[in-house]
């Protein structure tokens, strides 16, 4: 076992639980997510002074002033580029960064792709809201065309962000889809985001019921969730539905979703997830998914490749320098250069 874990019943959620009072909205989908990290962190088992979160701004990005581990409350968007310093110095830590859709995909945008690029070893909780809540109302990167907000007064005239497109864009190996009222799925996901090595993105549909509320309704209010999302699991039938009925095959190269028992369709007919499939052509297709285009909303582990991270290849390439290389202090290194004494 890792000298950094102990075994899951050692630690309780309240273990991660800063003493500060909790200043988000009555209601914010925040305030569930926190709750499933702390849980998470908890089954990982992952002590907490050896967990740091760090955050940009916005909402979400107060998180860390949440957690009874090291935290590092950022400047706006550059989560990302702190969190990747904070990895490289320090790799023992887990470390994960909790940011917003504006946070993370306007100002910060260059700094997420280059993290998802890079494959460094760490947990962003992309909280999405489709709105800035912290600034007021004012329509997001993932905001829909034509969304009505305080910036935008007659509605958008640009096309979102989605965030799983993005993120395998930037050559992604794990990418996952929650929503903030279904708290036992959403922590499973974050424990296999954190048991990822390298860079793990988790999109969070998480409600804001001051500027925003109810934009994710269509997807997860309980009287349709089951026909209108689909729960994938690696290695289990693509199905969905009240009863599982429904569930996922080809047609051509597209997907289609079928009844089973209708136009022929069988069980057997139906697709098996594979994330760990190094080809993202499909975790692509899954992650585009929505009822709109008569597909069920994909959640659960889309993406989950292993492949070299960038603080681990960094590691061993500065041992494998230094163990070229006689020079092993300052003034030993200072030395190795001209010299000469002042009298």
């Amino acid at each position: 076992m890792d000298i950094n874990l102990k075994m899951a019943s050692s630690f309780q959620a309240k273990d991660y639980k800063s003493d500060q009072y909790v200043r988000w909205c009555p209601g914010c989908g925040d305030h569930a997510l926190l709750n499933c990290l702390h849980k998470a962190m908890a089954e990982l088992g992952i002590k907490p002074h050896m967990t740091a979160v760090i955050s940009g701004i916005g909402c979400s990005s107060r998180l860390p002033y949440y957690m009874n581990t090291y935290g590092f409350h950022t400047i706006h968007g550059r989560g990302a580029a702190v969190a990747t310093g904070v990895k490289t110095a320090k790799p023992e830590l887990s470390v994960w960064l909790a940011t917003g859709d504006g946070d993370c995909l306007a100002i910060g945008g260059n700094h997420f792709i280059h993290a998802v690029r890079r494959n460094i070893d760490i947990n962003i909780l992309l909280l999405n809201n489709k709105i800035y809540g912290l600034t007021k109302g004012q329509f997001s990167p993932t905001s829909d065309r034509g969304f009505v907000s305080k910036s935008s007064p007659y509605g958008t005239v640009e096309d979102p962000f989605c965030p799983s497109e993005l993120a395998m864009g930037a050559r992604g190996n794990f990418f996952a889809r929650c929503i903030d009222v279904d708290l036992a799925n959403t922590t499973n996901i974050l424990v296999e985001a954190a048991k990822h090595k390298g860079a793990s993105v988790v999109e969070i549909l998480q409600n804001c019921v001051i500027f925003n509320d109810a934009i994710h309704s269509n997807i997860v209010d309980k009287a349709w969730r089951a026909e209108r999302t689909i729960m994938l699991k690696h290695g289990e039938k693509m199905l969905f539905g009240m009863n599982n009925e429904k569930g996922l095959v080809m047609d051509g190269w597209q997907l289609k979703s079928v009844t089973i028992g209708q136009e022929g369709y069988t069980i057997d007919d139906i697709l098996v997830h594979d994330a760990k499939s190094a080809d993202n052509t499909l975790h692509l297709k899954l992650g585009l998914m929505s009822p709109e285009n008569g597909l069920p909303l994909a959640l659960g582990v889309i993406r989950d490749v292993a492949a070299p991270t960038y603080d681990g290849e960094f590691m061993a390439q500065m041992k494998e320098v230094q163990g070229k290389n006689p020079v092993r202090t300052l003034r030993d290194y200072l030395m190795t250069k001209d010299v000469w004494e002042v009298k």
